[in-house]
């Protein structure tokens, strides 16, 4: 196990080396990059995130479908449509669990957030307080103003209920896309600190950050996803999900991770 210097150096010379976009796909990120407006990008990044669950391929697939359906600007389409034409453009999409049903009412609460608010962006900032010392209230207060009484149902899983202790990883990826601004996230939130981010804990990031001795826990819930963000706040205070890219090409880009098993035992 390396000391906390070392792991830092570590860490550095591993962002350096990796965080760059030819180290991207396959990834949900890389649908992002289309989209210049951040009313468009901030859309396409809740859509992604909320569709990032099972087979990344299949995760690419599923989100490109969605969002040629959505025409050039998601924004444009969402301000102007129907609930109904949206069901009947979203008629037959199937990922894993989701169906049309679901994305209609994710969309459906999209729409209602730029009604009331102009953007997911206002929205999110107005959910924030000053006194919040992580993002976590305001995503139980962002995912509240998502919820939509929609005709055809709710979002159901596609949508995080941050106060039941889930890590909420999709929510918190969202946000680091969103919010992080380098070679890799293309950001757009300018208002929301990136301090206060929480690092997005999946089943790749988990078991590396117990292996790093960041964690003891034995869950991946919120408790333990706030426990390592506070880890890497001894490296960097004003920006603790980093390395979060970084980290997860190791487990998810099979040439990287027997080359990086020596510094995780």
């Amino acid at each position: 196990m390396m000391h906390a210097a070392e792991m830092k150096d570590w860490l550095e010379a591993q962002y350096e080396r990796l965080n760059r976009r030819r180290y991207v796909h396959p990834d949900p990120l890389e649908c992002l990059y289309g989209y210049d407006h951040p009313e468009d990008r901030e859309i396409v990044a809740l859509i992604a995130a909320s569709l990032a669950y099972g087979q990344v391929r299949q995760i690419l697939k599923s989100v490109f479908d969605l969002l040629g359906r959505l025409g050039a600007s998601p924004c444009d389409y969402l301000m102007s449509e129907t609930s109904e034409r949206i069901y009947r453009d979203m008629s037959g999409f199937v990922h894993r669990f989701a169906r049309d049903c679901h994305v209609t009412a994710l969309l459906a609460g999209i729409q209602k957030v730029l009604s009331e608010h102009g953007s997911l962006h206002q929205c999110f900032t107005k959910c924030m307080s000053k006194e919040d010392a992580t993002v976590f209230p305001a995503l139980c207060r962002f995912a509240g103003a998502l919820q939509n009484d929609c005709a055809y149902g709710s979002p159901g899983h596609l949508l995080a209920c941050p106060e039941k202790g889930s890590a909420c990883k999709r929510m918190n990826l969202f946000l680091r896309w969103m919010v992080r601004e380098d070679r890799v996230d293309p950001g757009g939130w300018f208002e929301i600190p990136a301090a206060k981010l929480i690092v997005p804990l999946d089943t790749h990031m988990f078991p590396l950050c117990r292996s790093l001795g960041l964690t003891l826990r034995n869950q991946a819930n919120m408790k333990t996803a706030i426990e390592i963000t506070q880890a890497f706040r001894q490296w960097v205070p004003e920006d603790p999900v980093k390395y979060d890219f970084t980290l997860s090409r190791f487990g998810i880009r099979k040439e990287l991770s027997q080359a990086a098993m020596q510094y995780f035992s």
